[in-house]
């Protein structure tokens, strides 16, 4: 009995450098977003989320909201998310404050490349350009991929089942649900040259038979 609690008394100062990462690396990317998505909306024309289909509407309150709540929780007491919690190896949770922090430059090195096209629906601006630059020149979606990374080193850092979950739920979502969505609707736009792209590109990761000619 004594050697569980000497070893939770071990693990607690560890447990709080977690959370702490855990919250800058979320404040430090959800802040660069937002600076980059305000200067979106200043820059070029918005689209109004209820202009969204209800499906992606709910799908966002229905999987992102549990999320949310979840974050917190382990956030202020790590204790409310312990029926849920794994056991797996230390280093494992630090390659998951690895890859938190790691996503900060990954945003920044995506908004700036889309600039004032990023969108807060799966619709397409009606003054969307076809950026090919920057991470878009090896993946049509490197702001998903960005997220899923961010995504990933929370379930790692935390060590916890239920988030494991809802990260494989959206990622599951995002590839079958939203991609499909936004890519049908820049299909409409761009036609061939969005299709070229799309066949010269890969969807989340760079595609091994990639051909550089994009801009002919």
């Amino acid at each position: 009995m004594p050697s569980d609690r000497n070893q939770t008394v071990e693990t607690m100062p560890t447990e709080s450098l977690f959370r702490w990462i855990c919250l800058g690396a979320l404040v430090l990317s959800i802040g660069l977003s937002g600076y980059y998505r305000k200067r979106a909306r200043q820059e070029g024309d918005v689209i109004a989320r209820r202009s969204e289909e209800g499906l992606m509407i709910a799908l966002r309150l229905l999987v992102t909201l549990p999320l949310l709540l979840t974050i917190v929780a382990y956030l202020v007491n790590p204790a409310w998310m312990a029926w849920a919690q794994v056991n797996i190896p230390l280093w494992l949770r630090w390659v998951g404050a690895a890859l938190m922090l790691g996503a900060a430059p990954l945003v920044v090195w995506v908004l700036r490349s889309i600039g004032r096209n990023i969108s807060e629906t799966v619709l397409t601006k009606a003054s969307h350009e076809l950026v090919t630059s920057g991470p878009y020149r090896w993946v049509r979606h490197p702001l998903y991929t960005t997220g899923l990374i961010l995504l990933t080193g929370l379930s790692l850092l935390t060590a916890n089942a239920f988030i494991t979950c809802l990260v494989l739920l959206i990622g599951v979502l995002i590839v079958s649900v939203v991609i499909p969505r936004e890519e049908a609707a820049l299909i409409k736009v761009f036609g061939e040259r969005y299709q070229r792209y799309k066949r010269h590109t890969g969807r989340l990761l760079p595609s091994l038979h990639r051909k550089v000619s994009l801009q002919s």
